[in-house]
Order: C-alpha cells, then structure tokens, then sequence
C-alpha cells in the first residue's frame, strides 16, 4: 500500500492541522485580549504624548501629575477657540471656492481667525508660566528649551526639511528672477 493513501498518515496530518488550529486560534484571541499598555503604570507614561518631557526637566511625580492637570486643563480652555477656527475656516473655504468670491467677508473671516488664534497664544502663554510655576529654578531653563524646541519644530521642521533637500520629480520649487532680471 501507498505510503501517501495510508489511513495512519491522513489520520495523522487531520490531527496535526486541528492543533496548528486551535494553536493559531488561541493565538489571535489572546491578542485581541491582551493589551500590553494594561501592564504597569509606567508603560502607561510612556505611551503618553511627550514621554521624554518628564524625564527631560527631571519632574518629580508629584510635578508631573500636576504638569498633566495643568494641559489637560489648558486644553480644555482652548477647545472652544480651536473649534470656532475649524468654523471659520471651514466658512472661508467655502467663500474661496465661491465662483465670485466676496473679498470683505474673507476678510472678515480671516479677522475673526487671526483673533481667535490671539486669544489662544494668549493662553498658551499662560499656560507656560503656569508651568513655569511649577518648576525648580533649574528645571525652568530645560522647560525653556524643551519649549523653544517644540515651537520652531512645529513651525519649521517642514519647512527646513523641504528647502534643504528639495525632491526634483515632485513639486520643487524654485525661485523665479524678477522681472528685468537675467534668467
């Protein structure tokens, strides 16, 4: 008899697929239940949004917890200013679009932003000193730092990154010559 029409040799591959089965079952369940953030409370801080914001300005626990009531409290603050610009600019975007668009109700609009963005920076700037308060006096030059870096990155990062290595198949620009300039 064929070695590959044998009853042990099917019994035995029917038996060894269910368990390769049940294994990769029991596999995919215990992935969907097991979360890993759910270990240690400590892992739960390094999923936070700035990890390294802690351990940069040396924060005890007590300065953290309260470094988190503090932007969690700054956010709810702006919430409702962020909103009123998603509003508005979702307004302009319309009046932009429009086949005749109406310049003074742009600019209206872009008024209406740019005081609502005021009113944030406003708070912002609160927030810092807030923050200020809550450090040692040789924590607030790493806060500073910390914060300088954080504002040009958000500014600039793209920017700088664009401009020192422009990609010449997508979109590079280039600066055109004035007009009586030689090209």
């Amino acid at each position: 008899m064929d070695f590959l029409t044998s009853k042990r040799f099917i019994t035995t591959a029917l038996v060894f697929l269910v368990v390769l089965n049940v294994t990769l079952l029991g596999l995919l369940w215990w992935q969907g239940t097991h979360n890993p953030f759910q270990s240690s409370p400590a892992s739960m801080r390094e999923f936070n949004r700035h990890p390294s914001f802690t351990a940069q300005l040396g924060l005890t626990d007590a300065q953290a917890l309260i470094f988190r009531n503090l932007r969690q409290e700054h956010f709810r603050k702006v919430a409702p200013e962020m909103e009123a610009i998603t509003q508005l600019k979702k307004q302009l975007l319309d009046e932009s679009l429009n086949t005749k668009p109406d310049v003074k109700k742009i600019a209206i609009l872009a008024e209406s932003i740019g005081s609502n963005q005021a009113a944030i920076e406003r708070e912002l700037a609160l927030h810092f000193n807030a923050l200020a308060q809550v450090c040692r006096p040789e924590q607030r030059y790493a806060l500073k730092k910390v914060l300088e870096r954080f504002a040009t990155r958000r500014f600039f990062g793209r920017n700088e990154r664009w401009e020192n290595n422009p990609s010449p198949g997508r979109g590079a620009c280039t600066t055109l010559p004035r007009s009586g300039e030689p090209r």
